[in-house]
This record gives structure tokens, sequence and C-alpha cells, in this order.
């Protein structure tokens, strides 16, 4: 029996348009999911807690074709089954193994959908344990690719490597296309809210793909957000945390234009910033879920408490250490 955790991550900057071969830089966070993968005979035993947004527990065989009766839409609890499916293959794969049984249990500190990285984590975290059970240990590197490739199955080819890699790697990194490196970030202070809800990432990358291809603005709207991350990435590098923030504002701007915010997004943006926060943005697919904001002192999040819309708000620490097994040891042979 093996336990390996992964972290969720929020967006700097980036997030929709790095599906489109623009850079982005997400930074891993200390909220986790762990995975615990124990080999049996045969077939495939799952059993979550805490996955989605209120927590629900699922056990199924891997090839249940039935659905839980939970207040969740069909659409999130498919991709949340659908990741543990697709990641144990991958396990299976790594080990020459295709017939290897598991019953796999998840714990996750993150809410699915709500734009922290809950699939990239349970995904990274269900691989690493997974192969370590039946005796693998993959590097980093091709541990990621294998989490990418669960993504991009599950979300119908429109993935990125962003939050894989962020995930395994941990701390801030920088990806474009398959080009994934680990970048520069002097500390941040990140500020978290959350609304309580969910976007459905495969529907939001959709209607974005699809607004995207109609109107010649807004493909522009998309590269214009490569530009900012690209001047992030020199502010980051400066440890210009103001002007981080900034840009993180004009990111919002543009990923509210694209039509990925909310009402309550939004009002919670803008609650961080008149609390006087250097930059707050959505983070992830948007629709619901989160915003995160930079801001050292504790107004911020006191500011967040009385907005309307705001379930809860939290401080989340840059968490240096990517996928673990729970004895510590970092995965893959690298620390």
């Amino acid at each position: 029996m093996v336990t390996s955790s992964a972290p969720g991550k929020v967006y700097l900057f980036g997030e929709h348009a790095v599906v489109y071969g623009e850079p982005a830089v997400p930074c891993a966070v200390e909220q986790r999911a762990r995975v615990t993968a124990e080999r049996q005979a045969a077939g495939l035993s799952v059993h979550t807690a805490d996955l989605t947004l209120d927590g629900f527990t699922v056990e199924y065989s891997g090839d249940a074709t039935g659905q839980p009766d939970i207040d969740v839409s069909d659409s999130l609890v498919e991709a949340a089954m659908g990741y543990v499916n697709e990641a144990v293959e991958q396990a299976r794969d790594a080990a020459d193994t295709p017939a290897a049984g598991f019953e796999v249990t998840i714990e996750s500190d993150i809410p699915l959908g709500a734009g922290l990285g809950s699939s990239a984590a349970v995904a990274v975290a269900a691989i690493d344990a997974a192969t370590r059970e039946l005796g693998v240990e993959l590097s980093r590197e091709e541990l990621a690719d294998r989490a990418y490739r669960v993504e991009h199955t599950v979300q119908d080819g429109q993935a990125s490597r962003a939050d894989t890699f962020c995930s395994t790697m941990g701390g801030a990194v920088r990806v474009e296309g398959e080009d994934c490196r680990v970048a520069e970030a002097p500390e941040l202070p990140f500020v978290i809210g959350y609304d309580g809800g969910a976007g459905d990432t495969g529907a939001l990358v959709s209607e974005v793909r699809d607004l995207r291809s109609s109107y010649d603005f807004a493909a522009d709207t998309v590269g214009a957000i490569g530009d900012i991350v690209r001047r992030g990435e020199q502010a980051l590098s400066e440890g210009d945390v103001s002007e981080v923030g900034r840009l993180m504002n004009f990111n919002h701007g543009l990923l509210s234009a694209l039509g990925v915010s909310s009402r309550s997004l939004d009002a919670m943006v803008w609650a961080a910033r008149d609390a006087g926060a250097l930059g707050a943005k959505l983070t992830g697919a948007g629709g619901g879920g989160c915003m995160v904001a930079l801001d050292e002192t504790p107004e911020t999040a006191a500011a967040l408490d009385y907005t309307p819309g705001c379930e809860r708000s939290f401080r989340a620490e840059l968490d240096t250490d990517g996928v673990r097994t729970e004895d510590g040891k970092g995965s893959g042979g690298h620390t």
C-alpha cells in the first residue's frame, strides 16, 4: 500500500490562453490531494471523500455504468471518476501490468472544479501511488507527462500541460505548449476566496474555443493574455510583486471579456482590490469557484469574509514540494 499526495495550484496568469500555445504561470499551493493505492487481485475499487464541493463518498468498480445519487452535476462526477480510471490505466501501462487490480482511496483538500487544480493533483498522486505499488518509480518528467495524458483524455483533447506539471514539480512553473519549466518567483502573499461553487472546465474551455473561432477580437484577447504572461515573468524574476498584482488585474479583465468569470468571482475580485490587494483575479477555468489575490495584510481576507457570495477565504502558501509520498520523500528521484 502506497500513499502519495500532490498539491493544487492557482494561476498567476494565463489560464485558457495556455490551451492555444500561449504561456501560463501557475503556482502550487499547500492544499493537497492524497491517494492511496493498494494492489488487489483484479478490477478497480475507488473510495472518495471530500473530492467535490461539499464532499461525497463514492464506491464503484471502474466499469460501473450507474451514477451515485449526489447533489453534484453529472459532468463533474463523470470527470472525477474518469481521472481516477485513466490514472490507473497510465500506472498499469508504465509498469507493463495491464491486468493489475487496485483499491484506491482518495482524500482531498481541493474542491473539484473550483480552479485549484483538483483533477491534476488527483491524477498525479494516483499515478505516483499506483506505479510505486507496482514497484515502478517514475521520473517527475514522465509522471507529469502521464498525468497530462489523463487530463487530455478526460477533457477531450482540450487540456494543457500546466496543471499537471505544476502539481508534479511544485513551486511556480512556466508552461508554453510542450515547453515546461520551473520558474523564478518571490514569496507571494496569496489569499484565496471561494464561492462554494464550481465551473465545468470542459464546457468553459469549449465556449472559449467557439468564441475564439467566431470573433477575431476574441482571438486577439487570448493573445493579449499571453503578452501579460510574458510581462509577468519579467516582474516575477525581478521580485516586483506590485507589478505582478497589476498584471493579474489586467488578466482578470480579459478573462471576463471571454465570458468565463461570474457574478460571485467578480464580487470577490473587486472586494479584494477595494481592500488594498496588489492584484486579484479568478483562477482556473472560471464560471464559479475560486479567485486569488495578493495581500500580505489581513484586509483582503476580512473583506472577502463579508462579501456576499464568498463562502470562505483562506491564506495559501507556495508549496515547493510537488508530488511526494506520505513518508515525506520526493517523487521520481528528485527533491
